[in-house]
Formats: structure tokens, sequence, C-alpha cells
């Protein structure tokens, strides 16, 4: 070869392997079919109460509007007036609002820290962003966000006197004289230059009752104002550059002479430990005023994060709500490491887990699937917690335990992790604390810390009528158990495991095999400490908090054995009765227009999340095709109000999202059922590189059934499948139809405790 020629050949090469590269690193823009708004509602039973504002994923800064009374639980409300922006949200949540933290807020003319808020138009919003006209001002205001820095960007279409007010005794309230409502405990703010202030705000309560939380904020404007002050619960003290912290509400305003159309950016970056880290998350994450590249950045963030699943579907409409769905599985829990001011650790830091027991069933999975190594680090942080706290929390928010709902369901997680495969977590450590969370009542407050009624649940099997949410917590204690079990087994602590999973079926023991109703005999009902049964219990009616049953009813809660599907099949009397009973469960519709007080089956319940796939445990899975494609269908939609219910930081988006890639995980197993795939084509590519492709010809509205499949090129006649199976990488290919097919029939029927044990 000569010289020339082997220089060519190498250039070539050369040439080949940048544009390899460049293929690899480029990622389709996916990000414009989310929209911010999808499930934004803030009804109060049947609002998603999505987050619409800036944040990029797990961000620590979620910069969004509060609206209307600032009685929303992600700030935003479609009805009212708007108050500004603040700096801390969580989004999907239910029950009292948490944060709205460090407001901002820009008007004109004279300066009214009384009534500032303003009419509005125009909203806009993609992944980063969100613009809106202050019509009462003749203002547009636009936000982005990085990881801990809110970037404002205010355009005053008047000359004149302009101002921008800066409100850190803001918080996002509720009802008045309900507890528990956020409280201001104190905030303080000191402007340091023409063009800079800091301070903090503290505050305490809302969701979970928590301790009080301090958030910290610097904060500097590229063009120096005219002149500035500030206030004291509601009283203006122009030329003030400080208000100390007397537990009262305080805040500045800048004053800036603008011109018609001018331009007046901002920038606030907050930090849970001071506000000299503030200033350093400042400097680190946007030492410059290129807006435009904030937005972007952010943008390409998300696109990135979604770009983890492509699909292949006909309709714009199927894009906009499946990506708008991901989206939201991304936003929390999220991610303060570094910002922990409880105590000192090189573990990561995640809070607002808000809560496991929503997010363990499909939000977790997915995120094991999608970014394995982000789900080590926030169960990394719950064992940190343990460690520091006492107990892994069912719920963490504002750096402090929030209400357990039910059971020890970050129990859950770390026998997900572990069957899974997951490296990189201490399981010798997270089983100590899942024992103390089995075997130790807490000293302190029972709704937030291990098992509440445990000295019922070891010593009779079960927890009387004599606590809260007895029932529920029965039924979650027993799967709880039974990940305990697992991870006993796993790392071959034998006499644990035993005495774990025979513990697992204490469910049976508020089981009345003599109770029947619709047709269906054997319910769990309310049992009293001396094993007298309360017979008169109504099953169609749910409960909250305080009643014998959390969010769902007999009909639901006696489902509620994902771990040992056969055994309850057995205990409803056999195949034939278990699909009549599901049959039951489905086609009766709830004369109950409340999403708690249901009579049967409800799509926001979290504990009725696999129910639609059970089916699948009696040879069925056709009809687990028809449960899913008409949910689907009937309860996901575009617009404000298209999510069914909370979306409990991504729950009811990941079950959207599964059900509509046709599997779903049995979470705290290696089990995946077999649905309906609605997309012809779906690929996940996995934090290996791997892929797995999903790809279900003739799918369509009227072809949900599969008629049958093949794994990897091979014929494959199960309607479940492992998650070895697809760990490195795996290819789906289904034949869909409109007909029933025998397809997975007469296969193996997905795994249970009692099959296996």
């Amino acid at each position: 070869m000569t010289k020339i020629t082997t220089l060519i050949t190498i250039a070539l090469f050369n040439f080949l392997q940048q544009n390899i590269c460049v293929a690899q690193e480029k990622t389709t823009d996916v990000a414009q079919y989310v929209d911010p708004f999808w499930g934004a509602s803030e009804n109060f039973w049947f609002g998603a109460h999505t987050f619409s504002g800036a944040t990029v994923p797990y961000g620590m800064v979620k910069l969004g509007p509060d609206c209307n009374q600032k009685i929303t639980n992600s700030g935003y409300d479609p009805k009212g007036k708007i108050h500004g922006f603040s700096h801390v949200h969580v989004s999907g949540t239910g029950g009292p609002p948490k944060y709205g933290n460090i407001l901002v807020m820009a008007t004109s003319g004279a300066v009214n820290v009384i009534d500032y808020a303003s009419d509005r138009v125009n909203e806009k919003a993609t992944p980063g962003y969100f613009s809106v006209d202050y019509t009462t001002y003749d203002i547009n205001a636009s936000v982005t966000a990085t990881h801990s820095v809110g970037f404002h960007k205010y355009r005053f279409n008047k000359r004149g006197a302009s101002n921008i007010l800066i409100d850190a005794g803001s918080f996002l309230d509720w009802v008045k004289g309900t507890d528990p409502n956020q409280q201001l405990v104190g905030s303080e703010v000191k402007i340091t230059s023409n063009n800079e202030i800091q301070g903090y705000t503290r505050i305490r309560k809302g969701w979970g009752d928590g301790a009080a939380y301090t958030v910290y904020f610097y904060a500097v404007f590229d063009t120096p104002s005219a002149s500035s002050g500030t206030w004291k619960s509601g009283k203006l003290y122009p030329g003030s550059t400080s208000q100390p912290d007397t537990n009262e509400p305080t805040g500045a305003y800048f004053t800036f002479n603008t011109k018609t159309g001018q331009e007046v950016k901002l920038k606030v970056a907050i930090s849970f430990l001071g506000i000299e880290k503030a200033k350093h998350n400042l400097l680190n994450e946007a030492n410059h005023w290129d807006f435009d590249k904030v937005k972007n950045d952010a943008y390409q963030a998300w696109n990135k994060e979604l770009n983890k699943i492509a699909i292949n579907t006909g309709t714009d409409t199927v894009k906009k709500i499946f990506y708008s769905a991901l989206y939201h599985t991304m936003h929390q829990p999220t991610n303060r490491t570094g910002e922990n001011p409880l105590w000192k650790s090189d573990k990561p830091y995640y809070d607002d887990f808000f809560c496991i027991w929503d997010t363990y069933r499909v939000t977790h999975p997915l995120l094991t699937l999608l970014d394995e190594n982000r789900q080590v680090d926030m169960i990394n942080s719950l064992i940190d917690i343990y460690v520091n706290e006492g107990y892994m929390p069912d719920a963490w928010t504002g750096n402090s335990f929030g209400m357990t709902q039910g059971g020890s369901n970050s129990d859950v997680l770390i026998a997900d992790a572990l069957v899974k495969g997951l490296t990189g977590i201490d399981y010798e450590l997270a089983l100590k604390a899942m024992i103390k969370n089995a075997e130790v009542p807490p000293g302190g407050d029972e709704r937030k810390q291990g098992r509440g009624g445990l000295a019922d649940y070891n010593t009779i099997g079960y927890i009387s009528t004599d606590y809260e949410r007895a029932g529920s917590r029965t039924m979650e204690y027993s799967f709880n158990d039974y990940c305990i079990g697992v991870v006993a087994k796993a790392l071959n602590k034998s006499d644990i495991a035993e005495k774990y999973f025979k513990k697992a079926g204490n469910w049976k023991n508020i089981w009345n095999s003599s109770i029947e109703k619709n047709g269906a005999k054997g319910f769990i009902i309310p049992k009293r400490k001396d094993g007298t049964w309360q017979t008169d219990f109504n099953l169609n009616k749910g409960g909250t908090a305080s009643d014998w049953l959390y969010e769902g009813n007999a009909w639901e809660y006696s489902f509620f054995v994902p771990h040992d599907v056969a055994q309850l099949i057995s205990f409803c009397g056999g195949p034939e009765k278990f699909e009549t009973r599901l049959d039951t469960f489905f086609i009766n519709k709830s004369k109950i227009n409340d999403p708690i007080l249901n009579d049967f089956y409800n799509v926001s319940n979290e504990p009725d999340f696999t129910t639609p796939l059970f089916y699948n445990y009696i040879g069925k899975p056709y009809k687990s095709a028809e449960r899913v494609r008409g949910i689907l269908r009937s309860s996901f939609k575009l617009g404000i109000e298209g999510i069914p219910g909370n979306d409990d930081s991504g729950s009811m988006s990941g079950w959207y999202v599964f059900n509509t890639l046709g599997i779903f995980p049995v979470a705290g197993t290696d089990v995946y059922l077999i649905g309906s795939p609605a997309l012809s084509k779906s690929t996940l590519t996995m934090a290996n590189g791997k892929q797995v492709v999903i790809i279900a010809k003739n799918a369509s509205e009227k072809n949900i059934y599969v008629q049958s499949c093949k794994l990897n090129g091979k014929p494959y006649n199960r309607s479940w499948f492992r998650h070895a199976d697809i760990a490195n990488g795996a290819s789906f290919e289904f034949v869909m139809g409109d007909k029933p097919s025998s397809w997975s029939v007469k296969g193996a029927l997905p795994p249970s405790m009692s099959d296996e044990k």
C-alpha cells in the first residue's frame, strides 16, 4: 500500500468514525411533543396537579407560576390571577400544598406589595421554559432554569418606573383554617448592591406536617436599579437595604427606569445549605446572561432523557400524550445531592419522595429500565436517611419525614433493585433497615416512620380495628414482608427469609370467606383484636387516613396480593370464579363521583394499578388487553384534564407509559406482565446501552389482541417475562389482531410466591 493510499484510508476511517459518533450522539426532537400543561388541572379530586413551569430532569429549582389564591399543589391554576414565579415546587401531588418559595413578580408604576397579582394571557410552555403576559402591567415574563438557578427575563412594554419584587415570605397556602397548612417561620432579605440581593425563607408544615425547612437565595440583575427598598408585613421601607428575621413576611423591590420594550434579566440561585452555597450554585451553573442558551440547554437535557424511549406511531396525539407522560415521570424525587442540611454524607441525597407508596409501582421500575444509576442513587439516599434518621421513609419532603400512606414501601424498592441485578447498593445494610421497619415500632409519630400497628401485626398476625388503616396496612405489610424475604433469601439468610415469607401470608388473617357481594365470595373485612369480625362493613366504601382502608375499598384491596396472586385465586374459589370476580370489578361502573370513595375499579387508585393485568394469572391475557386498552382509551386524553386523578409524582403517567408499551412491572419482583402493545414499534435504551425493541405488527385501536409473539426471534408463548430476559437487550415481535387468540392461553402462568419460595 502506498503512503498516499494509507493516508487516504486513515482519513476515510477518521471521517467515518466521526460521523458514526455524531450519529450516535444525535437525538430526535421528541421534546417538541411534550405539553407541560398536560394534567395541570387543580381540581381537588380529579386534577393531576402536574408542574407546568421551568425545570430540568430531577431539578432542584422548579420555577413555576403561582396562581389564583396560591392554594394549589403545583402552584399553577388555569383560573385567576398570577402572583409571580416561585422557585420550589412539586408535581402531581395531592393534599395540602408544599413549597412555593422565593417568589418573583414584575410590576409597573407605583410599588404595591399588598396586592400585586396580575391578569394574564398568552401562557406558553415547553420543557424547561414558561412565558406569560401580565396584562395588568403590560409586561412579558419568561423563565427558564438550570438545576439550581432560576433565570428570569422581563420585557417592560411601558416606559417609566418598572419594578421587580422578591417576596421572601410567600408560600403556597391551603384552605384557611385547615391543618396542616404551611406556616411562615421567618424570612430575611438583604440588598447588597444596586443589582444584588440575598436572603432566605423558613417554612414549616404543609403536606406531611413537616419540620421547618429553609431555602436560601442569592439573586443578581443584569441591569442596575434606579432605586430599591424592602418591606415587612406589607409595610414599605423605601431605601432600606435589609429586613432581619422577626418571624414576619419580608421582601424587597428594585425599580428600573425602563424604556419601551426594555428587558431586565434576573438570576436567582437557591440552596438548602446557605447563601454562600447559593452563590456557588449561580457561578457554577449560570455564570453568564445568555437566557436562550439556558433555555436551550434545559430543553436538550429533557430531550436526552426522553429519547431513551423512541416510539413509532402514526398519530401526533399518541406522541404528545406519551412523551408528556414520560416527562412527568422525571420530575421527582428531587436531586439535592450536596444540599443536605441535616447531616454530612458522601452519599447521594434526594428529597421529595412523595410518596413511595405511589411511585414504587411504576415510576421507579421505569427508572430502573432507563436510568438504573439514578435509581441506585435514590435507594442509597433512602438507606442514608435510615442511617442518620432511624428509618427509611415512605415519604420524605422538605428534608423531613412525610406521611406514611400504608406500608414500609422502601422495602419494595430494595427488593426490586436486588432481583433486577442493580449493583452499588449495600444490601446487607438495606436488609437491616427493612427489618427495623418490620420489627421496631416507631417511638414517635406512627404516621411518619416505620410501621404503625406493629404491636398487633407481630403478635396476632393482622392489625385490629384498634388502629387506623388496619386493613390496608395489613395487606401492604404482607407484601412488604415478602420483599424482606426476597432480600434475605438472596443474601443466604434462610431463617430470616422463611420467617418473612410466612408473614407474607398474613393477608389471609383478615380474609373472610363467608362474605359475598355481587356474586363474589370472600373479602377482607375489619377484624377486632379478639378475633371477631365486623360483618356489617360496607365493601364498597373507601376511606382516608383515619379509616380501615386507605384510598380504596374492600373490592380493591381484596385484590392486593401482588406477590401471591396464585394463592389469591385459590381463596377466591379458583380461576373461573376469579375471572368472574374481575369481570364484575371492571364492568361495574362506580356510582360515586369520588376517586377515593368509589365503588369498584378506579384507575386513579394506585392499589389498582396491576389489577387490570391479573387475567394473565388465569391464562386469559386477551381480557387483560381489553381492560388495559379500554382504560387507556377512556381515561387519558390531551389537555389540562388529560390525566385521571392526581399524577402522584409521575405515577399515573408511568402507568400510561408502561401500558402503552404493552408491558407492566410487578414491583418487588423481576416479573413483567404482557398486556397489549399499542405502538407499532417502541425502543427502550437502557443505561448499559442495550435496547429493548417491542414491535407490534398491525397494532391499532381495533387490533388490541396478541396473536403471536417472538422473543429474540424465537416463538414465545408466555404472557410474562423476567428482567433477566431483557437486561442485556431483547427484541419482542408481536402480531396483533382484532379478535382474541389462543396465544399464551396454555402457556406457563406468571409466578407467585407460593409457586417459587
